[in-house]
């Protein structure tokens, strides 16, 4: 076991410096585990450190999914053959620039539903997933033969909430469900952050970036006599669309590590290697506007997006050798990517005409959110007649989440964003047959951090021309994960939103990138896989398309929603991000 003996850790008796680098399973292929966990271990790090996903594990109440990517126990099992420690962080509550968090989306069907809180409803879902998750954690744990050390009790809940009752709870439950291990909360390095954040009873560690002297200072003011630890140090940093790519200098991370050195402190860092917001996975921020995550979670870590050595990868990699009087050992080859060349798009299927054949139809008077529908992610319809003559007016979305194409009988009248000063289009008359109303919503990404974290999809208010309310709705959701119903014609429809399909060779399950250039906005899947978001207001250009994708021969489907004049992707061994 990992004890806490005055300010230090022992394990087996030794003195003992936690250095852990993240790594999280769901963002990386499985394919790829052992590769990113040796680089880790080469790297001189002794522990990997990893989040829970809840709402991958449980995307619908009551049925979970453990496997494939999701197979938290495999990879745990990876890391211990390689010789590595583990933490694990296991939700509720994640941030993790994930999707609400990593909370699931079907706690949003309650409108008076509170999260992160001792509210009976919220801890029964909480306590639920917990009798399915940690009983496969507890396994693993050192005193039962595995590797893992220490475990979180929430995320950073003093960035949140001062409930004391509910940490409470989620320790009681940990221990009822067989967690042995020592257990510490998580803060930034803030008096107020740390008082909400907190037990007494349990260690606390911090996440910063930067001046690691005076953030620990601040810990040993809540925390005298204890280890000093890092829980997170932000070595890189996550970017927005819209944004410049951000990144943290080598020579600013080689001095907050000598100082984690010098103080024997323990640290982990976030992040060793990134990975990918595949499919729908990306959440978002709310500070002045709504802000969406990338595809892309490069993170600029010490390994890139696809598995690569960067120079940060090898300047910490010297240090800690240099710190431990060891002597390194040879590095496996960079991965390998190929250049498959350009792609023709040969067939389409408009979105808006075949709605109905991947989409789920409901009725409702007034709008509904996808939430309250079932629907977790992607894009959601609605559509009413407008009978009778309207004049020209301003048709308003109120409570629109996120994006909108509208539609007068199959005429796209605009798009709307939810960060328009006022989100509305304007109507053309309506004649006094009627005409028929559409607005296609896209879903980018709920918010995972802060006040504004309850952040449900589709079009939350009403629709309205002036002040009055349109009602009785068809609905149509349409989480996107079905597009081989589609039926697709010879040509590109001049229509938008679409689908355009391609097929190309690969002569490898070599790695590599799909730049879509000349396109606005959209997702590109790859044999049935979702590979994520782009939008041409960058700062990524690239979609990473992980080789054991592949096939000998593969269909390639880019769902663009603003238009393109190209018909064409090329798919190479560069990836542009910024």
């Amino acid at each position: 076991m990992l004890e806490i003996r005055g300010e230090h850790f022992y394990l087996n008796g030794e003195k003992f410096q936690i250095r852990a680098g993240a790594i999280h399973y769901f963002r990386t292929l499985p394919e790829y585990w052992e590769d990113r966990l040796r680089k880790l271990k080469l790297a001189g790090f002794n522990t990997v450190e990893t989040y829970v996903c809840w709402n991958l594990h449980e995307p619908q109440q009551g049925v979970f999914d453990f496997s494939g990517m999701l197979d938290i126990e495999r990879f745990l099992n990876t890391a211990q053959q390689l010789g590595l420690y583990a933490i694990v962080r296991p939700s509720p509550y994640i941030c993790a620039e994930w999707d609400f968090g990593g909370l699931p989306a079907w706690l949003l069907r309650e409108p008076e539903l509170h999260v992160r809180c001792a509210e009976e409803p919220y801890l029964s879902c909480v306590a639920d997933f917990y009798r399915e998750l940690l009983p496969r954690l507890a396994a693993h744990q050192l005193d039962r033969g595995g590797n893992i050390l220490m475990m979180q009790v929430e995320n950073e809940y003093g960035s949140f909430g001062n409930d004391k009752e509910y940490l409470r709870a989620l320790e009681r439950m940990m221990r009822e469900n067989g967690i042995t291990v020592p257990l510490f909360t998580s803060d930034g390095p803030d008096d107020g952050m740390l008082t909400g954040g907190t037990l007494p009873e349990l260690l606390k560690v911090v996440n910063f970036g930067s001046r690691t002297g005076e953030a620990f200072e601040k810990l040993r003011e809540f925390d005298p006599g204890k280890p000093l630890m890092c829980g997170e140090f932000w070595n890189g940093w996550f970017d927005h669309w819209g944004e410049q790519h951000h990144t943290q200098k080598v020579e600013n991370v080689e001095a907050e590590l000598k100082t984690f050195l010098e103080l024997h402190a323990s640290f982990s860092f976030y992040m060793f290697h990134g990975g990918t917001n595949f499919g729908f996975t990306a959440g978002a921020n709310h500070d002045s506007g709504y802000e969406p995550t990338v595809t892309s979670y490069d993170d600029d870590a010490l390994l890139t997006e696809w598995g690569d050595y960067t120079p940060k990868y090898h300047a910490v990699r010297r240090m800690l050798h240099e710190a431990a009087g060891l002597v390194p050992e040879p590095l496996p080859d960079s991965p390998a990517l190929q250049n498959i060349g350009s792609v023709r798009l040969t067939q389409s299927a408009s979105l808006l005409e075949q709605a109905e054949r991947i989409g789920e139809l409901h009725k409702a008077v007034s709008p509904r959110t996808m939430e309250q529908l079932g629907q977790n992610s992607g894009m959601i319809l609605y559509r009413t007649r407008l009978a009778g003559a309207y004049r020209s007016n301003t048709l308003f979305i109120d409570g629109l989440h996120d994006r909108a194409h509208v539609f007068l009988d199959g005429r796209l009248l605009g798009v709307i964003y939810r960060n328009d000063s006022s989100p509305s289009v304007q109507l053309p008359p309506v004649p006094r047959q009627g005409a028929t109303l559409e607005i296609l919503v896209e879903a980018m990404g709920r918010v995972n951090y802060g006040p504004r974290l309850i952040d449900r999809k589709g079009i939350t208010g009403c629709v309205r021309l002036g002040n009055q309310q349109f009602s009785h709705w068809e609905i149509c959701t349409m989480p996107l994960n079905n597009l081989e119903k589609l039926q697709f014609t010879d040509g590109i429809s001049a229509q938008k939103p679409a689908v355009l399909r391609g097929t190309f060779a690969a002569s490898s399950q070599a790695d590599c990138f799909v730049h879509p250039d000349g396109f606005t906005k959209g997702i590109v899947f790859v044999n049935g896989f979702n590979l994520g978001r782009y939008w041409n207001i960058g700062p990524q250009k690239s979609l990473y398309l992980p080789g054991v994708l592949l096939k000998e021969e593969n269909e390639i489907l880019v769902l663009e929603l603003d238009g393109t004049e190209s018909d064409t992707v090329t798919i190479t061994d560069r990836h542009e991000l910024g």
